[in-house]
This record gives C-alpha cells, sequence and structure tokens, in this order.
C-alpha cells in the first residue's frame, strides 16, 4: 500500500513527467533522504524510474502527457533548439516533425527567411504561420488530439512527395545501442519517410530521453547526419563518431 506522500508523488510524476529529490523534500516538508526512500519504493513497485537526481514516470508502452512532455527539460530543449537552428541556412527547405524539441528548433527559426517548412505538427505550423518569410505546408492525415501530430498513410504519402534539405526529427527514447524509438507505430511511419526524403537528418533530443523506454523502431542513430543534444552518453558517443554522426552537446542550462 502507498503512503499519501507516496501517492501525491506519483500524481505529481504523472503531470509533470519527472520529479526530483529536492523539489520533493521541500515540496513535502521531509528530508532528501526520506523522499528517496520514497522513490525507491515506487520504483520497486515499478510505477516510477529512478534517473540522477529523482524519478521518471514508469512507462514503456504510453508517453507522458503532452503538456507534461513540455515542461520536461525545457530549458535543455531551448538550448537544443538554438544548436540545431544555426545548422539550418536561410532559403533551406525542411521537414519538422512531431515532438516538444522539433517545436522548440521551430521557435528557434523563426528569424530565419526563404524557409520552407513542411510539417506534420499542427503546434509548428500555428507557431510559423505568422512570418511572412516562412512558407509553411501542412501534411494531412488524421490528427492526434493528445498533441496535434498529424499521422497516418496519408501523411506518409505526402510526405513522400517532397526531397527537402534538411529533416529536424525527434525521438520519445534512445537506446544505448542507438536505437531511435517511439510509442505510436503511425507516427514512426511518418517519421521513416520523412528521414528518407531529406538529404540531411538533424535527430534533437535532450538527455531524458536516454533513461526512457519505448515499443516502436523509428530507425538508428547512424541514419541521421547530425545529433543536437545536451549531453551524450559515452555509447552513444562512440557510435556517432563510428558512424560519423555530426554530435553536438549544449551542456547543461545556466543556473538561474
Amino acid at each position: 500500500m502507498l503512503i499519501a506522500r507516496q501517492n501525491a508523488i506519483l500524481e505529481r510524476a504523472k503531470r509533470h513527467g519527472r520529479v526530483t529529490v529536492d523539489e520533493l523534500a521541500a515540496a513535502f516538508d521531509v528530508t532528501p533522504q526520506t523522499i528517496r526512500k520514497d522513490l525507491n519504493e515506487l520504483c520497486d513497485q515499478k510505477l516510477l524510474t529512478r534517473v540522477h537526481g529523482g524519478a521518471v514516470l514508469s512507462s514503456g508502452i504510453e508517453n507522458v502527457g503532452y503538456d507534461a512532455r513540455r515542461m520536461i527539460a525545457s530549458a535543455e530543449k531551448e538550448a537544443i533548439a538554438l544548436a540545431a537552428a544555426a545548422l539550418i541556412p536561410d532559403n533551406a527547405s525542411l521537414f519538422i516533425n512531431i515532438g516538444t524539441t522539433t517545436e522548440a528548433v521551430a521557435r528557434a527559426l523563426l528569424q530565419h527567411s526563404g524557409l520552407m517548412v513542411i510539417t506534420n505538427n499542427l503546434n509548428v505550423a500555428a507557431t510559423m504561420r505568422p512570418y511572412p518569410q516562412i512558407e509553411v505546408v501542412v501534411a494531412g492525415g488524421v490528427v492526434r488530439r493528445s498533441d496535434g501530430g498529424i499521422v497516418g498513410e496519408a501523411a506518409v504519402d505526402f510526405i513522400r512527395q517532397f526531397k527537402v534539405d534538411f529533416a529536424v526529427i525527434g525521438a520519445s527514447a534512445i537506446d544505448p545501442d542507438g536505437a531511435l524509438l517511439d510509442y505510436d507505430y503511425r507516427e514512426v511511419k511518418v517519421a521513416q519517410a520523412i528521414i528518407s526524403n531529406a538529404r540531411r537528418v538533424v535527430l534533437v533530443s535532450d538527455s531524458s530521453k536516454f533513461e526512457r523506454s519505448a515499443p516502436v523502431r523509428i530507425g538508428h542513430i547512424s541514419q541521421v547526419d547530425a545529433f543536437v543534444t545536451d549531453r551524450c552518453p559515452e555509447a552513444l558517443k562512440a557510435i556517432c563518431a563510428a558512424s560519423e554522426v555530426e554530435l553536438i552537446e549544449t551542456g547543461p542550462p545556466a543556473p538561474p
């Protein structure tokens, strides 16, 4: 049986996707040791998964809610987005797919000019639509209510009509062997079409994705040309080096 505090911790994790020892200790006015014990017990029941400094919602088959994903590693995502946007010149064509990090890249590209952006992400389209220097093309298909992503065979067929300069893609999880993973097989099919129809593929992902799992394989990190992240594990660094993938690490965010 979970005690009341542990139930409250679990509810916080469901809302935000991730909880930290320090914030929980302050919120519940208990010692960090007490919180670590709570987290360990929740992990023993496979409700949470321990990560450095806290825990994440334990789910290998269902993604964290969209609003919670936007909160996870938000500062890291902004730094990643700026570094990724710097790789894309003016007057380029590009795909931007579903994901909160790819949405951050879209925001970082708003001062570029002459872009043609093809996307299956309604949030990206809404962000870029007001900017006259950017032409936005939206894929057709089924709109996923949870996050505004457009998925399905119609979206795949639409993407295959194009051959663009760049693709900016994300992943829900990255395995130590370099496998790129997601939760929705319909989204994966669109992502695979995007990879196949871009001259240069830029993968953007914060380091929390190394601590998660998902059931559907998008592909392998060796299929991308550049990988932008805040912090990359040594095993993946070796894979990137062997596969000639440009690795860009933005580092931890600056303290407030």
